[in-house]
């Protein structure tokens, strides 16, 4: 059910984007009186072989344009009389120019019409931020809040860090948002970890290679906010119910230790299976001993909170505030992604461990980032948001077939006065589409490889 839940979210999400990206293009044509032939979502041929599997699921002639859904969900298009793309229309293009064609009209006017989806991707995500700034804010654990310090896993105890510590900074930049730390390390090629332990300021040298097993690790959750052990819900028949523990009690200590921490506790209960132990709760500021049957799966039967020890930052928006919000987070976002590209093109020149191999994905790591509940929709539209912002980006590149490839040429125009050849166009178009068709073939090559192999 989850997989099902992630895929519709994934397709909701992508079919969105990819109707208002070539909308985008379709707004642009039409302000400029040009002639739109067909405005598909899905392609209706095997893309990038524009003479192979040619049908639709549905089309319906509307004016001057072919409106359709095609069969090969990976995308969309808009086919935009008198210029060379996808569809690899050569009869027009054969053909002597038409006042309504694409080629027949202005450089600057063909270059809008070329930046229309971009445009409209990026509005998108300054739009779709702004809406999530507006409804539902921002909610973050400030680093500095961390009253217990820091939980470390098997992996951040890899990287020198211990349960305990109280995280500074990181390359001696003050991290504000404790959920971005992971993010930083990776996306600057951090080195060195500043900490509090045993009141004794320190620093941690990261050591190589931890970086490539923090960009690979599923969660990236190396190290998480140390939590006092608090009973939020009790289960009925389980040993605490038993007992006579509350919902708020506070576990200050077991077996006449002082073992008050979740990550104390959990171990604790698993080496003390289908034991009785003695428990020590802190109930509204009095101590209470209890004896409490451990389950033989290692477990009381109760579920824990947070602790109210941990200080959230709550930021509400109004909705003239949002917009500023939303768009500041937008380039923040494009910002760490044009970084985390940075750092995998540097790791083919071994000045980076962020390899292509482990973090290039396709749709089953668009489709694993999709939220496994229905009606998450805070976890959707950020999705959304960020695969919109990416969106853009990724188009702008200047890759023949893509948005950026044909503002390269309009440009070229304008700057030397002179129209690349038809001949050029479709050479470029066919180089262009073979390196899309590598590119999808590498990125979902290596999610089958890490969902089934590794």
């Amino acid at each position: 059910m989850v997989v099902l839940i992630k895929i519709v979210y994934l397709i909701m999400s992508l079919s969105l984007l990819v109707f208002l990206h070539e909308m985008g293009h379709f707004i642009a044509a039409r302000w400029f009186k040009i002639k739109v032939d067909k405005f598909y979502l899905f392609f209706d041929f095997l893309f990038p072989l524009p003479n192979v599997l040619k049908f639709s699921l549905f089309k319906k002639q509307i004016g001057d344009t072919e409106w359709g859904l095609g069969w090969f969900p990976m995308g969309g298009y808009v086919q935009i009389s008198g210029m060379v793309d996808e569809s690899m229309d050569k009869e027009t293009m054969a053909q002597p120019e038409q006042p309504w064609e694409f080629r027949s009209k202005p450089a600057w006017q063909r270059l809008i019409v070329m930046i229309g989806g971009v445009v409209v991707n990026l509005l998108l995500g300054f739009v779709i931020f702004s809406f999530i700034m507006a409804k539902w804010g921002e909610v973050y654990i400030p680093t500095a809040n961390l009253k217990y310090g820091i939980y470390a896993d098997s992996l951040g105890t890899q990287m020198g860090l211990k349960t305990g510590d109280k995280i500074v900074s990181v390359d001696n930049k003050t991290v504000e948002n404790f959920n971005a730390i992971a993010g930083e390390i990776i996306l600057n090629n951090s080195s060195t970890i500043q900490i509090i332990r045993d009141s004794q300021k320190m620093e941690i040298t990261i050591p190589k290679g931890m970086i490539s097993k923090l960009s690979t690790s599923k969660n990236q959750g190396f190290i998480e906010p140390r939590k006092k052990f608090i009973v939020t819900d009790i289960a009925a028949g389980s040993g605490a119910a038993k007992a006579g523990l509350q919902p708020m009690d506070k576990v200050v200590g077991i077996n006449d230790s002082n073992i008050c921490f979740y990550d104390q506790v959990a171990p604790f209960l698993k080496s003390h299976k289908a034991q009785t132990i003695h428990i020590n709760v802190d109930r509204k500021g009095e101590i209470i001993k209890k004896d409490v049957a451990v389950s033989e799966s290692g477990t009381l039967g109760v579920v824990l909170g947070d602790t109210s020890d941990l200080k959230y930052n709550m930021k509400k928006y109004s909705v003239v505030a949002a917009v500023p919000a939303g768009i500041n987070r937008s380039f923040e976002i494009l910002g760490n992604y044009i970084k985390g590209l940075n750092q995998i093109f540097k790791s083919f020149f071994g000045k980076s461990e962020v390899k292509a191999s482990e973090n290039v994905g396709g749709f089953i790591s668009m489709g694993k980032m999709m939220p496994a509940e229905w009606g998450d929709w805070y976890g959707f539209w950020t999705l959304t948001g960020i695969l919109s912002l990416v969106l853009a980006f990724m188009n702008m590149l200047p890759i023949p077939a893509l948005d950026g490839g044909h503002v390269v040429f309009c440009l070229y125009e304008m700057i030397f006065r002179r129209k690349p050849s038809v001949k050029v166009l479709e050479y470029a178009q066919y180089v262009g589409m073979a390196l899309l068709l590598a590119l999808m073939v590498y990125a979902n090559g290596n999610d089958i490889y890490r969902h089934f192999f590794k």
